[in-house]
This record gives C-alpha cells, sequence and structure tokens, in this order.
C-alpha cells in the first residue's frame, strides 16, 4: 500500500534514490539539485544506503566518475542543473556512446549566461542530442515515479543508454507536495537488481570501454546506438505498464488532457503543464473546446504518436521554456511540427518561447495563448510563427 507523504520534489528524489540504494553516487554541489546529494549524504552518514558516496571537484568529474563505475558494473547516480550539465557535456557523449545506463536527475534551471539560477529548459534541451534518453516531469508525484522507472528502462538489454529524469528547478524541487510514496521493499522488487552482461570487473572475457573507434567501426557503433534509442520506445511503455499494474499510476509518452474534441491545444513541457490545465477548465466553462498534450518523454521523441493526438486538432501552439537560437522557434516547436508534417491537414501551428530564465506564467498569461489560437482559427490567418511571450518591450504582444 502507498504511503502518504509530503515531500519537495528534490526529496522525492534523494528518497526514490535510498530506496533503490545505488552502487555509486557522485556528488558535486549546484543550485537548484544541491539538496539531493545533501539528503542522500545524510543517509549515507545514517548507515540506510551502502553506496559509495564520492565527492569530487566538479561535474565533470562526476560524470566521468559515474562512466567508470557504470563500466565496471556497478549502477551509477549523481544530480546536477545548468552549468553544471553543461561542464559534462564532452562526458554526455562518451556516456551514452559507451553504453552506460546511468541515471542522472537533471533539476532544470536556465543555462548560463547572463548568470540566473531560476528555471527553464534551456540546461537539458542543450544535450538533447547527446545520445541521452529524457524524461520530464509536472509534479512532485512524477519526478518519483519517472525515477523509479528510470533505471529499468536504461539497463534493458535493448537499450543500454544513460537517462536524465527531469524537473523544473524550484517550482517543483523546492516546493512541498503531497505525494504517494511505495515501500522500500515494493520499490527494490520493483527496480530489480542490476545485471549487466558485459562490465570491466567480475568477468572472464577481455573488455575495453570508451577507446578509440576507427574509421571501419564508428559510425557502425552510432547506427547501433540510434537503434537503441528506437528501442527504448517500447521499453518505457512496457516499464509504464507494469508501474501501472505495481502501483496503480498511469504513464505514457505524454498525456492528453481534454483533447477529445479539442479545436485548440497547446504541446509543452512540465510544471507550466498544471496552469494550463487549470485554464482548460476555465475555458471549457465557457464553450470553449481547449485542450493540452503534456510532454513526459522528450528522448526518444514520440512522433507517430503525437501527430495522432494532434491530428483533429485545428490550431496548436507549441511552448518551448527555452530559446533554440535558430531563428524560427525553440526546440519542441521543431520536433512537434517535424512530426505532424505528414498529416493529411495538419494543423496551424505557431511557437511561443515562454517562460525563459524563470519569468512568470500565470493562468492569465496561458489563457492569451489560447486565444491567439481561437483568432487564427476564425480568421484562417496564422501570422507570426516565432512568438516571444511574456518579455517586456516597446513593441506591441502578438499575443
Amino acid at each position: 500500500m502507498s504511503i502518504r507523504e509530503r515531500l519537495s520534489g528534490n526529496e522525492a528524489i534523494a528518497t526514490a534514490m535510498r530506496q533503490i540504494d545505488p552502487d555509486v553516487f557522485a556528488a558535486f554541489p549546484i543550485t537548484p539539485s544541491t539538496e539531493i546529494p545533501q539528503y542522500f549524504a545524510q543517509y549515507v552518514a545514517d548507515g540506510k544506503v551502502g553506496t559509495e558516496y564520492v565527492t569530487v571537484e566538479s561535474e565533470h568529474s562526476s560524470m566521468s566518475t559515474c562512466i567508470g563505475a557504470s563500466a565496471a558494473g556497478a549502477r551509477a547516480v549523481t544530480a546536477t542543473s545548468s552549468a553544471g550539465l553543461a561542464f559534462m557535456y564532452e562526458v554526455l557523449y562518451v556516456a551514452a556512446s559507451s553504453r552506460l545506463p546511468i541515471t542522472l536527475a537533471c533539476v532544470n534551471r536556465t543555462l548560463t549566461g547572463p548568470i540566473n539560477i531560476n528555471n527553464d529548459h534551456s540546461d537539458s534541451m542543450g544535450a538533447r542530442d547527446s545520445g541521452w534518453l529524457q524524461i520530464y516531469a509536472e509534479n512532485n508525484q512524477e519526478a518519483y515515479d519517472n525515477y523509479l522507472q528510470a533505471m529499468r528502462i536504461s539497463e534493458h538489454p535493448d537499450v543500454r543508454l544513460p537517462i536524465m529524469i527531469c524537473q523544473d528547478g524550484f517550482i517543483t524541487s523546492h516546493a512541498v507536495e503531497n505525494i504517494l510514496l511505495e515501500s522500500d521493499e515494493d520499490v527494490k522488487k520493483f527496480v530489480g537488481e542490476y545485471h549487466p552482461e558485459h562490465a570491466l570487473m567480475g568477468r572472464d572475457h577481455p573488455l575495453a570501454v570508451g577507446p578509440y573507434d576507427s574509421c571501419p567501426f564508428c559510425m557502425e557503433h552510432k547506427v547501433q546506438q540510434a537503434e537503441a534509442m528506437k528501442n527504448a520506445k517500447k521499453v518505457i511503455l512496457d516499464v509504464a505498464a507494469d508501474f501501472e499494474k505495481t502501483f496503480g499510476r498511469k504513464y505514457g509518452f505524454f498525456e492528453e488532457y481534454r483533447m477529445e474534441d479539442a479545436e485548440v491545444a497547446l504541446v509543452l513541457i512540465g510544471s507550466t503543464a498544471g496552469t494550463a490545465k487549470a485554464c482548460v477548465e476555465k475555458l471549457r466553462a465557457q464553450g470553449v473546446k481547449a485542450g493540452l498534450v503534456k510532454i513526459r518523454v522528450f528522448r526518444p521523441f514520440p512522433m507517430e504518436e503525437l501527430a495522432q493526438a494532434l491530428k483533429n486538432v485545428k490550431a496548436v501552439a507549441v511552448m518551448d521554456k527555452s530559446e533554440g537560437y535558430s531563428g524560427c522557434g525553440g526546440p519542441l516547436f521543431a520536433e512537434t511540427r517535424s512530426a505532424c508534417y505528414d498529416l493529411p491537414t495538419p494543423p496551424k501551428m505557431v511557437d511561443v518561447v515562454y517562460g525563459l530564465a524563470g519569468r512568470d506564467c500565470a493562468v492569465e498569461d496561458i489563457e492569451k495563448v489560447y486565444r491567439h489560437l481561437l483568432k487564427i482559427v476564425e480568421t484562417g490567418e496564422v501570422g507570426p510563427r516565432y512568438i516571444h511571450f511574456g518579455q517586456r518591450s516597446s513593441q506591441e504582444e502578438v499575443l
């Protein structure tokens, strides 16, 4: 039976880590993820875990430690945010190309510079093509549940890729919410033991991890990585189905909210979904057929499934909490528009870049986006497709 508790998102992640009891935690603090290694250090001091807790001098070293531990056959975890993730950048690719199932708790914070400690998704989105699986949470419950599913996904023999479990800095990481925890025994049973097929330690056959990959072999290995990312889609759904059967909470690639007859819809990631749901209910009460798709799994991207969810919608606003600096929109917009390209009648679509560096987004702000979509449906005119929303400017707001 689930245990009712009140925890911050950071403590929820640390609790999941304690219950799993990984072999190695490589720790280096950075706001707003610092509490995760802080909580876990207390578990180590109190003898509640058998984890080797390694304090290092930088985030680059923490990921390097995880790589070494994972290559040796251990379950390795770490946590970071923002510039910490950026400092790991070189070795993120090493972890993925070496097919090491490391679990990283990413507490999303805007990427420097200018320096800022508040939330957006620029840090993890900057690593979107590094070969890591990425799963995002709307609230503390989802952060905890996603973490419980992470290792079973990444360690699966058809996948063997590292995974980021992402949540919004301060908004969920530090806010305390009601949450359902599972017992230590049930968590351990669900996650299971890790028995890698190949590892540097405890095996009789020779093995090299991360060697120079010469021209006749390197592309083949990268294709294997790409195939593993494709394979992860089935594994994610299989693990989610077992999670629902075991604990009663349902997950998929994304959540469809009031999409059954929606004519206008938003696509977004993270905690803003809660604000958007409140707005949807407000508009529904006024007779507006508004809906929402909250992306949970960004890597691998659920292209075909998302297209099916949006195929009957007349107008869509993709809300990016990260600037892509492509000159034409953010990363979620690029993926979503591509997903809908082959639909017989794709919805009219705009990108709304919002909330950068912690800029607030309230229900009335979300309503402006829906009203803009209704205008597009009414007039048939899309207008600007690449919109920055909520910034101070002498120019007239588009929305």
